[in-house]
């Protein structure tokens, strides 16, 4: 029987991390590609659904790839990486990958981040009628309405704009710089302190406990995620 689920290609020169991942990822078609170059050719031809890529490759570096493929494809990109830096995450993340998980990392994490890129990536931009939810939060862009556990909650215009950009970027990693550029404008991308103010606020409001958020996560040294699922 012919293999119909999503396609995934897999740039990693490591054998042992390919045998492993080949085994993770049953029920999806894996392509595998050991350089960057040949990742590059198979991204291609193959048009895949989702592109896994570690940065530690023999003939180029992961960034350079993800900044080619972003120069002609929107594809969902996650770096898998040995590189557990800050600088690293963010300079992928910047450079256009949608996620980054640090190894070593567990099979049920990444096959969730796969299963919320795949689903961001089918469902295009969220519309600005969009009903978005997850658990007891709702957000309802076409009468800027916002709920939790049934409570609407009532948000300053910056915290509104805030909570829409996570949510049309739901499950993705959004850097500092990306969510200055967006909420408050391309002169304030080093800001941060305006973000942590904001993301502050927002929590307070949302959260059940925002000292240990459910729905606003925060990825250390590099921006914050909103949870999809």
């Amino acid at each position: 029987m012919s293999q119909v689920g999503p396609l995934v290609l897999l740039v990693e020169d490591e054998a042992s991390m390919r045998r492993f991942l080949r085994a993770t990822l049953q029920g999806y078609r894996l392509f595998e590609a050991a350089t960057g170059a040949d990742g590059l050719v198979e991204a291609a031809c193959r048009q895949p659904d989702v592109v896994i890529v570690d940065l530690g490759l023999p003939d180029m570096d992961g960034l350079e790839v993800i900044r080619r493929l972003r120069e002609w494809s929107s594809v969902p990109v996650i770096v898998l990486s040995a590189r557990g830096g800050e600088r690293d995450k963010v300079t992928a993340l910047d450079a256009g990958a949608d996620d980054y998980i640090e190894k070593p990392f567990g099979t049920e994490e990444l096959l969730a981040r796969i299963r919320v890129a795949l689903r961001r990536s089918a469902g295009g931009a969220r519309a600005e009628d969009a009903l978005f939810k997850v658990g007891d939060l709702q957000v309802d862009q076409s009468r800027r309405h916002v709920h939790v556990e049934g409570k609407e909650v009532h948000l300053t215009p910056i915290e509104y704009r805030l909570l829409t950009t996570m949510v049309r970027h739901a499950g993705k990693v959004l850097t500092h710089r990306q969510l200055l550029r967006e909420v408050w404008g391309p002169n304030h991308t080093e800001d941060a302190h305006y973000l942590r103010v904001y993301m502050g606020q927002l929590r307070r409001k949302i959260e059940r406990d925002p000292a240990q958020p459910r729905y606003l996560l925060t990825e250390p040294g590099v921006g914050y995620r909103l949870v999809d699922e």
